[in-house]
Protein backbone atom coordinates (compact mmCIF):
# COMPACT_ATOMS: atom_id res chain seq x y z
CA UNK A 1 0.00 0.00 0.00
CA UNK A 2 1.59 3.41 -1.05
CA UNK A 3 2.31 5.88 1.65
CA UNK A 4 0.43 9.24 1.34
CA UNK A 5 2.08 11.98 0.42
CA UNK A 6 2.01 14.82 3.35
CA UNK A 7 2.94 18.00 3.93
CA UNK A 8 5.09 18.60 7.42
CA UNK A 9 5.00 21.65 9.60
CA UNK A 10 6.30 21.72 12.68
CA UNK A 11 3.69 23.39 15.41
CA UNK A 12 2.35 24.30 18.53
CA UNK A 13 -0.83 22.97 19.56
CA UNK A 14 -3.33 24.80 20.90
CA UNK A 15 -7.21 24.94 22.22
CA UNK A 16 -9.46 27.92 21.20
CA UNK A 17 -13.72 27.95 22.24
CA UNK A 18 -13.20 23.99 22.39
CA UNK A 19 -11.62 23.54 18.95
CA UNK A 20 -7.74 22.44 18.27
CA UNK A 21 -5.46 25.16 16.20
CA UNK A 22 -1.88 25.25 15.01
CA UNK A 23 0.82 27.59 14.98
CA UNK A 24 3.79 27.01 12.82
CA UNK A 25 6.27 29.07 11.00
CA UNK A 26 6.29 28.87 7.08
CA UNK A 27 9.25 29.50 4.94
CA UNK A 28 8.01 32.43 3.02
CA UNK A 29 8.69 31.29 -0.77
CA UNK A 30 6.71 28.25 0.26
CA UNK A 31 3.65 30.96 0.99
CA UNK A 32 2.01 31.50 -2.66
CA UNK A 33 2.58 27.51 -3.56
CA UNK A 34 0.90 26.39 -0.11
CA UNK A 35 -2.10 28.68 0.41
CA UNK A 36 -5.13 30.37 -1.95
CA UNK A 37 -7.56 32.19 -1.59
CA UNK A 38 -10.86 32.10 -3.31
CA UNK A 39 -11.45 32.70 -6.78
CA UNK A 40 -13.08 36.27 -7.04
CA UNK A 41 -15.12 34.85 -9.90
CA UNK A 42 -17.26 32.69 -7.18
CA UNK A 43 -20.21 34.83 -6.32
CA UNK A 44 -19.39 36.11 -2.53
CA UNK A 45 -22.39 33.94 -0.87
CA UNK A 46 -19.86 30.91 -1.56
CA UNK A 47 -16.52 32.37 -1.09
CA UNK A 48 -15.12 32.62 2.70
CA UNK A 49 -13.01 35.84 2.37
CA UNK A 50 -13.21 39.00 0.43
CA UNK A 51 -11.91 39.51 -3.24
CA UNK A 52 -8.17 40.59 -3.70
CA UNK A 53 -7.92 44.30 -3.66
CA UNK A 54 -5.36 43.79 -6.42
CA UNK A 55 -4.28 48.36 -6.50
CA UNK A 56 -3.03 47.19 -2.11
CA UNK A 57 -0.67 44.48 -3.38
CA UNK A 58 2.02 46.22 -5.04
CA UNK A 59 2.06 48.66 -2.07
CA UNK A 60 2.66 45.95 0.43
CA UNK A 61 5.22 44.03 -1.82
CA UNK A 62 7.21 47.44 -1.81
CA UNK A 63 7.31 47.87 1.64
CA UNK A 64 8.76 44.67 1.67
CA UNK A 65 11.10 45.33 -0.58
CA UNK A 66 12.11 48.81 0.82
CA UNK A 67 12.35 47.51 4.19
CA UNK A 68 13.80 43.94 3.70
CA UNK A 69 15.73 43.74 7.03
CA UNK A 70 12.86 45.93 9.07
CA UNK A 71 9.51 44.64 7.69
CA UNK A 72 6.82 43.14 10.20
CA UNK A 73 3.55 41.17 9.68
CA UNK A 74 1.29 39.21 11.50
CA UNK A 75 0.53 35.86 11.39
CA UNK A 76 -1.61 34.37 8.02
CA UNK A 77 -4.56 32.77 9.38
CA UNK A 78 -5.34 29.21 6.94
CA UNK A 79 -8.07 26.90 7.28
CA UNK A 80 -7.26 23.23 6.40
CA UNK A 81 -9.35 21.31 4.32
CA UNK A 82 -8.29 17.85 4.77
CA UNK A 83 -8.13 14.95 7.48
CA UNK A 84 -4.94 16.28 9.77
CA UNK A 85 -2.73 14.38 12.33
CA UNK A 86 -0.76 15.53 14.96
CA UNK A 87 2.57 14.01 15.65
CA UNK A 88 3.98 14.54 19.24
CA UNK A 89 7.67 15.65 19.68
CA UNK A 90 8.14 15.09 23.54
CA UNK A 91 5.91 17.29 24.89
CA UNK A 92 1.94 16.99 24.18
CA UNK A 93 1.55 20.56 22.66
CA UNK A 94 4.69 20.81 20.50
CA UNK A 95 5.24 18.50 17.26
CA UNK A 96 4.53 17.73 13.57
CA UNK A 97 1.35 18.85 12.27
CA UNK A 98 0.56 16.44 8.75
CA UNK A 99 -1.57 17.63 5.97
CA UNK A 100 -2.38 15.84 2.97
CA UNK A 101 -0.98 16.96 -0.10
CA UNK A 102 -4.44 17.07 -1.91
CA UNK A 103 -6.15 18.65 1.42
CA UNK A 104 -6.45 22.80 0.62
CA UNK A 105 -5.25 25.68 2.47
CA UNK A 106 -8.13 28.40 2.66
CA UNK A 107 -6.94 31.93 3.79
CA UNK A 108 -8.74 33.47 5.86
CA UNK A 109 -6.73 36.68 7.04
CA UNK A 110 -3.58 37.51 5.02
CA UNK A 111 -4.39 37.66 1.39
CA UNK A 112 -2.73 40.85 0.70
CA UNK A 113 0.27 39.11 2.74
CA UNK A 114 0.51 36.52 0.22
CA UNK A 115 -0.07 37.80 -2.87
CA UNK A 116 2.85 40.59 -1.66
CA UNK A 117 5.55 38.14 -0.73
CA UNK A 118 4.73 36.52 -4.40
CA UNK A 119 5.20 39.58 -6.36
CA UNK A 120 8.24 40.81 -3.89
CA UNK A 121 9.85 37.17 -4.69
CA UNK A 122 9.90 37.85 -8.27
CA UNK A 123 12.77 40.96 -7.31
CA UNK A 124 14.07 39.68 -4.49
CA UNK A 125 14.51 35.80 -4.03
CA UNK A 126 16.24 36.10 -0.68
CA UNK A 127 13.84 36.90 1.19
CA UNK A 128 12.29 33.45 0.81
CA UNK A 129 14.15 32.06 3.16
CA UNK A 130 12.21 33.79 5.70
CA UNK A 131 9.33 33.04 7.85
CA UNK A 132 6.20 33.85 9.01
CA UNK A 133 4.08 32.82 11.36
CA UNK A 134 1.11 30.79 9.94
CA UNK A 135 -2.28 29.47 12.09
CA UNK A 136 -4.03 26.61 11.00
CA UNK A 137 -7.78 26.18 11.82
CA UNK A 138 -9.71 22.99 11.02
CA UNK A 139 -11.94 23.73 8.26
CA UNK A 140 -15.52 22.28 8.83
CA UNK A 141 -17.31 23.61 5.96
CA UNK A 142 -18.35 27.09 4.66
CA UNK A 143 -19.97 28.85 7.20
CA UNK A 144 -17.40 28.21 9.59
CA UNK A 145 -14.83 29.99 7.51
CA UNK A 146 -17.19 32.43 6.66
CA UNK A 147 -17.91 32.88 10.02
CA UNK A 148 -14.08 33.17 10.84
CA UNK A 149 -13.32 35.92 8.50
CA UNK A 150 -16.05 37.87 9.88
CA UNK A 151 -14.60 37.45 14.14
CA UNK A 152 -11.19 38.24 12.55
CA UNK A 153 -12.22 41.41 11.37
CA UNK A 154 -15.14 41.96 13.46
CA UNK A 155 -13.27 44.46 16.14
CA UNK A 156 -10.27 45.38 13.69
CA UNK A 157 -9.90 48.75 14.31
CA UNK A 158 -7.35 51.44 12.19
CA UNK A 159 -4.84 53.28 14.14
CA UNK A 160 -5.83 56.76 14.44
CA UNK A 161 -4.01 58.73 11.79
CA UNK A 162 -2.40 61.24 14.23
CA UNK A 163 -1.32 57.96 16.40
CA UNK A 164 0.03 56.69 12.86
CA UNK A 165 2.02 59.39 12.27
CA UNK A 166 3.65 59.86 15.61
CA UNK A 167 4.76 55.96 15.67
CA UNK A 168 6.07 56.29 11.71
CA UNK A 169 9.82 56.65 11.76
CA UNK A 170 10.13 55.62 8.25
CA UNK A 171 7.52 58.15 6.37
CA UNK A 172 9.90 61.04 5.65
CA UNK A 173 6.69 64.28 5.90
CA UNK A 174 6.02 61.81 9.57
CA UNK A 175 9.63 62.69 10.32
CA UNK A 176 9.56 66.05 9.51
CA UNK A 177 5.94 67.05 11.37
CA UNK A 178 7.22 65.91 14.46
CA UNK A 179 10.21 67.95 13.83
CA UNK A 180 8.36 71.15 12.75
CA UNK A 181 6.28 70.64 16.21
CA UNK A 182 9.01 70.64 18.65
CA UNK A 183 10.48 73.76 16.38
CA UNK A 184 7.45 75.81 17.04
CA UNK A 185 6.42 76.52 20.68
CA UNK A 186 2.46 76.71 19.59
CA UNK A 187 2.89 73.62 18.51
CA UNK A 188 4.61 71.61 20.91
CA UNK A 189 2.70 72.99 23.62
CA UNK A 190 -0.78 72.47 22.28
CA UNK A 191 -1.05 69.57 19.62
CA UNK A 192 -2.23 66.14 20.65
CA UNK A 193 -0.37 63.65 19.02
CA UNK A 194 -2.46 60.68 19.41
CA UNK A 195 -6.14 62.10 18.30
CA UNK A 196 -7.25 63.74 15.14
CA UNK A 197 -10.20 64.03 16.47
CA UNK A 198 -10.59 66.70 19.78
CA UNK A 199 -13.12 66.08 22.39
CA UNK A 200 -14.40 69.33 23.75
CA UNK A 201 -12.70 69.62 26.77
CA UNK A 202 -9.47 68.19 25.60
CA UNK A 203 -6.46 71.34 26.75
CA UNK A 204 -5.25 70.99 23.16
CA UNK A 205 -5.44 73.32 20.16
CA UNK A 206 -4.48 71.18 16.68
CA UNK A 207 -3.74 67.57 16.22
CA UNK A 208 -0.83 65.77 14.82
CA UNK A 209 -2.46 64.80 11.45
CA UNK A 210 -4.17 68.36 10.66
CA UNK A 211 -0.46 69.72 11.28
CA UNK A 212 1.00 67.05 8.80
CA UNK A 213 -1.41 67.45 6.34
CA UNK A 214 -0.73 71.38 6.56
CA UNK A 215 2.70 71.22 6.50
CA UNK A 216 3.21 69.26 3.44
CA UNK A 217 0.61 71.85 1.95
CA UNK A 218 3.41 74.48 3.06
CA UNK A 219 6.29 72.52 1.16
CA UNK A 220 4.67 71.70 -1.91
CA UNK A 221 7.14 74.09 -3.31
CA UNK A 222 10.33 72.49 -1.51
CA UNK A 223 10.64 68.99 -2.15
CA UNK A 224 13.39 68.72 -3.52
CA UNK A 225 15.69 70.33 -0.31
CA UNK A 226 16.61 68.11 2.35
CA UNK A 227 14.95 67.50 5.55
CA UNK A 228 16.62 70.30 7.99
CA UNK A 229 16.11 73.08 5.33
CA UNK A 230 12.13 72.05 5.43
CA UNK A 231 11.92 71.43 8.97
CA UNK A 232 13.82 75.37 9.37
CA UNK A 233 11.29 76.78 6.48
CA UNK A 234 8.49 75.37 7.90
CA UNK A 235 9.48 76.17 11.66
CA UNK A 236 10.19 79.78 10.37
CA UNK A 237 6.78 79.84 8.80
CA UNK A 238 4.43 78.90 11.50
CA UNK A 239 6.23 80.44 14.22
CA UNK A 240 5.83 84.22 12.00
CA UNK A 241 1.72 82.80 11.85
CA UNK A 242 1.40 81.84 15.55
CA UNK A 243 2.62 85.43 16.33
CA UNK A 244 -0.43 86.82 14.38
CA UNK A 245 -2.75 84.54 16.38
CA UNK A 246 -3.23 86.06 19.52
CA UNK A 247 -5.86 83.43 20.05
CA UNK A 248 -3.43 80.69 19.78
CA UNK A 249 -1.19 82.57 22.10
CA UNK A 250 -3.79 83.12 25.00
CA UNK A 251 -4.76 79.69 25.04
CA UNK A 252 -0.93 78.91 25.12
CA UNK A 253 -0.63 81.54 28.08
CA UNK A 254 -3.86 79.83 29.72
CA UNK A 255 -6.10 83.14 29.14
CA UNK A 256 -8.86 80.84 27.25
CA UNK A 257 -9.50 77.31 26.97
CA UNK A 258 -8.87 75.87 24.20
CA UNK A 259 -11.94 73.81 24.04
CA UNK A 260 -14.38 77.33 23.99
CA UNK A 261 -11.54 78.73 21.41
CA UNK A 262 -12.21 75.71 19.21
CA UNK A 263 -15.94 76.07 19.97
CA UNK A 264 -16.32 79.38 18.89
CA UNK A 265 -13.25 79.84 16.06
CA UNK A 266 -12.17 77.96 12.88
CA UNK A 267 -8.85 78.97 12.67
CA UNK A 268 -7.24 76.24 14.97
CA UNK A 269 -9.60 73.55 13.07
CA UNK A 270 -7.57 71.49 10.49
CA UNK A 271 -9.12 72.59 7.74
CA UNK A 272 -8.01 76.55 8.72
CA UNK A 273 -4.41 75.03 9.16
CA UNK A 274 -4.46 73.58 5.46
CA UNK A 275 -5.73 76.90 4.23
CA UNK A 276 -2.69 78.49 5.99
CA UNK A 277 -0.14 75.88 4.90
CA UNK A 278 -1.69 76.57 0.79
CA UNK A 279 -1.45 80.30 1.36
CA UNK A 280 1.81 79.72 2.75
CA UNK A 281 3.17 77.85 0.08
CA UNK A 282 2.26 80.54 -2.50
CA UNK A 283 3.25 83.64 -0.01
CA UNK A 284 6.95 82.16 0.09
CA UNK A 285 7.03 81.84 -3.70
CA UNK A 286 6.35 85.11 -4.59
CA UNK A 287 8.01 86.62 -1.81
CA UNK A 288 10.78 85.18 -0.36
CA UNK A 289 12.58 87.24 0.94
CA UNK A 290 9.81 89.90 3.15
CA UNK A 291 7.14 86.72 3.18
CA UNK A 292 6.89 87.17 7.13
CA UNK A 293 6.01 90.76 6.75
CA UNK A 294 3.18 90.30 4.47
CA UNK A 295 1.47 87.90 7.33
CA UNK A 296 -0.37 90.32 9.61
CA UNK A 297 -3.65 90.52 7.20
CA UNK A 298 -4.46 87.19 9.30
CA UNK A 299 -5.24 89.64 12.30
CA UNK A 300 -8.04 91.14 10.60
CA UNK A 301 -9.81 87.74 9.43
CA UNK A 302 -12.75 87.13 11.74
CA UNK A 303 -11.80 83.73 12.62
CA UNK A 304 -15.25 83.72 14.59
CA UNK A 305 -17.58 80.20 13.69
CA UNK A 306 -20.32 83.13 13.10
CA UNK A 307 -18.92 84.40 10.42
CA UNK A 308 -20.72 84.41 7.38
CA UNK A 309 -17.38 83.50 4.73
CA UNK A 310 -17.56 80.12 6.42
CA UNK A 311 -21.08 79.48 6.07
CA UNK A 312 -21.75 76.30 3.66
CA UNK A 313 -18.31 76.60 2.86
CA UNK A 314 -16.05 75.36 5.83
CA UNK A 315 -19.15 75.19 7.66
CA UNK A 316 -22.12 72.90 7.27
CA UNK A 317 -24.91 71.41 9.55
CA UNK A 318 -22.92 73.89 12.50
CA UNK A 319 -20.11 71.06 11.99
CA UNK A 320 -16.40 72.52 10.61
CA UNK A 321 -15.79 70.19 7.72
CA UNK A 322 -12.50 69.20 5.91
CA UNK A 323 -12.81 67.91 2.67
CA UNK A 324 -11.52 68.84 -0.69
CA UNK A 325 -14.11 71.63 -1.12
CA UNK A 326 -14.00 73.28 2.23
CA UNK A 327 -9.54 73.32 2.26
CA UNK A 328 -10.07 74.99 -1.62
CA UNK A 329 -12.43 77.66 -0.16
CA UNK A 330 -9.63 78.46 2.60
CA UNK A 331 -6.78 78.68 0.60
CA UNK A 332 -8.40 80.97 -1.74
CA UNK A 333 -9.91 83.08 0.98
CA UNK A 334 -6.66 83.14 2.87
CA UNK A 335 -4.57 83.68 -0.27
CA UNK A 336 -6.91 86.70 -1.23
CA UNK A 337 -6.86 88.14 2.59
CA UNK A 338 -2.89 88.01 2.01
CA UNK A 339 -3.14 89.98 -1.52
CA UNK A 340 -1.89 87.11 -3.60
CA UNK A 341 -3.43 86.28 -7.04
CA UNK A 342 -5.79 83.60 -7.30
CA UNK A 343 -6.25 81.06 -9.81
CA UNK A 344 -9.60 81.34 -12.17
CA UNK A 345 -11.30 78.24 -10.25
CA UNK A 346 -9.90 79.75 -6.89
CA UNK A 347 -11.55 82.97 -8.00
CA UNK A 348 -14.85 81.28 -8.23
CA UNK A 349 -14.96 79.36 -5.14
CA UNK A 350 -14.98 82.66 -3.08
CA UNK A 351 -17.18 84.26 -5.58
CA UNK A 352 -19.69 81.18 -4.92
Amino acid sequence: MALPFEYVFPAIRGVQAGREYYVSMCPVRLIPKLFSFNDEEIPAELRAQRTLNKVRVPDIAQYILDNSTSYVFSAITVSVNASISFERAGSEDIGLLKVPMDGRFIINDGQHRRAAFEMALKENPDIGDETIAVVFFLDIGLKRSQQMFTDLNRYAARPDPSLNILYDHRDRKAVLSKAVIKGVKVFDKLTDSERSSLPPRSSKLFTLSGIYTATNMLLSNHKDVDLDKQTSIAAQYWNAVSAQMTDWQNVLQKKVAAGELRRDYVHSHAVSLVGLGGAGAALIALYPDDWADRLKPLREINWERANPAWQNSVISGGSVHNNRTSRGFMIAYLKKALGLPLASEEDKLIVS
